[in-house]
């Protein structure tokens, strides 16, 4: 089962995708999934992972970075052409540029190998529960708005009002959450630990390069639009102009 932020349990399993070319890897990552309550399919290279996903849609991917052939950040690239699937990045080195990389193909979290499979648990719970709208009160607005900027919470889309029309931006669940709590209060600047906290959960711990990543992507897809409504606060965090 999950637990969101605010305490409310979510019922039911969720698919995940195991892939990585490591066949023991694979076995003890399926068993500790499955232990955790979720349903497991497993790839053992990126092409592999890429038509088991379009067959299953799976809630989410544990992603191996190093693997023959189409590797993860291929994968990944490929999957994002069509999918805002959470994607979970595995890797054996312990290298920024990997990090980096990963996070700019659009992955929502990143493991350097050997970690604890109590470790990969805890991260994959986090980021489903940033794939789910948590249950909101009957005086909380659905929809978030700043300037030509419309966010539906409950649908999980996120769409720019312009002269032209309405355009939708497609961000994978962590940029939303992320996002989410900009928009929630425009004009108040978030400490990187603040921000988080509300967007991730407390406790949860994230590199600061980890999250300017993340920030960057979503100020890429906000420029394709002529938006730039993110500031960076120097020696703080960020903030959404009011």
């Amino acid at each position: 089962m999950l637990i969101d932020r605010a305490g409310v349990e979510f019922t039911g399993m969720a698919r995940i995708l195991v892939v990585d070319d490591d066949p023991h890897l694979r076995e003890v990552l399926r068993y500790a999934l499955v232990r955790d309550g979720h349903d497991v399919e497993e790839a053992r290279d990126g092409a592999e992972a890429l038509r088991l996903a379009a067959a299953s849609r799976p809630d989410l991917l544990v992603l191996d970075i190093v693997m023959p052939g189409m590797d993860g950040l291929e994968a990944c690239r490929e999957l994002r052409k069509t999918s805002t699937v959470p994607v979970v990045f595995l890797s054996s080195r312990d290298e920024e540029l990997d990090r980096v990389l990963g996070l700019e193909m659009g992955g929502d979290d990143y493991l350097t190998k050997p970690f604890s499979t109590r470790e990969l648990c805890a991260r994959v719970k986090a980021v489903l529960r940033r794939g789910r709208p948590a249950p909101r009160s009957a005086d909380e607005a659905p929809v978030l708005k700043a300037g030509p900027i419309r966010m539906d919470v409950v649908e999980h889309r996120l769409w720019v009002d312009l002269a032209d029309g309405s355009h939708e931006i497609v961000l994978t669940v962590t940029e939303f959450s992320l996002l989410q709590v900009l928009l929630s209060r425009p004009g108040r600047a978030y400490t990187r630990e603040d921000l988080t906290d509300r967007a991730y959960g407390e406790g949860y711990h994230l590199a600061e390069r980890t999250l300017d990543s993340h920030v960057r992507r979503i100020r890429a897809k906000l420029r394709e639009h002529g938006l730039d409504p993110i500031e960076t606060v120097h020696g703080l965090g960020y903030r959404l102009r009011a």
